[in-house]
């Protein structure tokens, strides 16, 4: 008896079902979800073993447990499923074909950060809380579609409005594209990923768009008032209100300067 033949096939096969599972690993963790994936898992093994062992009735059973298991995957991991292709479709401008044909003809407006800039450090002092997104490339329908819409231009006080403590709409994010404020009380996804535990939802919701999209969070923390900026993952805080222009400014510039780069690129 010989051994199994192992091609070069193979190895690309088992490392992608690695980095599947890896994946799953990274977007389930700190749920109880593992656990449920581990039982799913050891039935299927099973299942195998008695296909192996030809007993058909087991097997049948199992068979049919694993057919109403893939639906049951379905459900339970719907968030995650929903964040993956939400990532997906946030990151289209990295693929260049894709990026030119949905944004041809398009001019994205310049935001212009003052208004924005002197309602966060009036806000900071009253110790209100907020949540802004500053929209760059990145699709943010699915972000918009779920608050409120707004499509009024940024102002100061629009935005202190919308974050006033008792008004209907300071839950949430505002996310603003350009020189619009297109919606409010939008949901943003927190992040699965290991974060202090004192970083509030705000903050791990800021941290969790900027994960899959190249947008630019600001938040306002209502504990403190302390000013926060989360892009590309991390999250900056604790900015001093008079240097708040210059940093936001500064992230804005990186995010264009990726833009520009990845045109050439392309």
């Amino acid at each position: 008896m010989g051994f199994v033949p192992f091609t070069f096939i193979d190895l690309v096969d088992i490392f992608l079902v690695a980095t599947v599972m890896y994946w799953i690993y990274r977007t389930t963790k700190g749920t109880n979800a593992p656990y449920i994936l581990t039982g799913i898992i050891i039935i299927y093994f099973v299942w195998v073993v008695v296909r192996t062992l030809n007993m058909e009735l087991l097997s049948s059973i199992l068979g049919q447990i694993i057919s109403v298991g893939v639906i049951a995957l379905v459900i339970i991991f719907q968030p995650e499923i929903r964040r993956f292709l939400q990532m997906i479709g946030m990151r289209q401008k990295s693929l260049g074909f894709i990026s030119r044909i949905f944004s041809m003809g398009e001019d994205i407006a310049t935001t212009h950060t003052q208004p924005i800039v002197t309602a966060c450090c009036e806000m900071a002092e009253t110790k209100t809380g907020a949540l802004i997104v500053i929209g760059q490339q990145s699709d943010l329908k699915l972000i918009t579609e779920g608050g409120i819409a707004i499509d009024a231009r940024v102002s100061t006080s629009l935005l202190k409005n919308i974050f006033f403590k008792n008004a209907p709409l300071h839950d949430g994010a505002v996310v603003i594209e350009g020189d619009r404020v297109v919606a409010a009380k939008c949901i943003l996804p927190v992040t699965q990923t290991d974060v202090p535990k004192h970083y509030g939802t705000r903050h791990r919701a800021a941290i969790g768009l900027s994960e899959i999209s190249d947008a630019i969070v600001v938040v306002v923390s209502e504990e403190t008032g302390a000013i926060s900026i989360a892009q590309g993952g991390s999250i900056r805080r604790n900015i001093e209100p008079q240097m708040l222009q210059q940093v936001l400014q500064r992230y804005l510039n990186i995010s264009r300067r990726q833009s520009r780069k990845n045109e050439v690129a392309e």
